[in-house]
């Protein structure tokens, strides 16, 4: 077993104690924390935002999908709006990790939001709607990941979870528009 003494990037147990001790009012946010924290309870309220108005856009469209095939849609948004809701949940929680409060008034919110809410429309339109929004949301994540990168972790890792399940969502819309279609929109 190596000597604690020769991991110099490892800070002593003592010292770590003490750290602990203080500031304890800021919860988990230590001073080992690199990031920006107004930064990142910014970024992460745009992220609060874009997954709200995800969810209002899959929930109207499932209300109001009609057609042939209109029942396997309707329930493929639906579970789109509940996974979309947890994304949610998850940046709001992270925000009050960081010491902010979580932005959900609906004033504002498209404006504060990456996605856009939709028109509606017919089947199509909907399935078309909610690819564009997932692949919008796709690069957003990807350069916030880029921005938190060893910085902050915890946010880093969440946002890559969110995006695994946001390359699922446009997936699942492409397969549907190739379904009806017969041919790949996408190359």
């Amino acid at each position: 077993m190596a000597d604690a003494g020769e991991n110099t990037f490892l800070t002593d147990v003592q010292t770590l104690r003490e750290r602990a001790k203080k500031a304890i009012e800021k919860g988990a946010l230590t001073p080992a924390y690199q990031g920006d924290v107004k930064t990142a309870i910014d970024l992460l309220q745009t992220v609060v935002a874009t997954e709200l108005v995800c969810v209002l856009r899959y929930t109207m469209h499932s209300i109001s999908v009609e057609g042939i095939t209109s029942e396997s849609v309707r329930a493929e948004f639906a579970t789109h709006a509940k996974e979309e809701r947890a994304h949610m949940m998850w940046a709001a929680e992270r925000i009050d990790q960081l010491g902010g409060v979580p932005n959900l008034s609906p004033e504002g919110l498209a404006t504060r939001a990456a996605s856009e809410y939709g028109t509606g429309g017919n089947l199509i339109e909907m399935v078309r709607q909610n690819l564009v929004a997932e692949r919008l949301v796709i690069e957003h994540y990807r350069e916030l990941i880029r921005y938190f990168a060893d910085h902050d972790p915890t946010t880093r890792i969440m946002l890559e979870k969110i995006l695994a399940e946001e390359e699922e969502h446009a997936t699942d819309m492409h397969d549907l528009l190739v379904a009806h279609e017969g041919r790949p929109f996408l190359s």
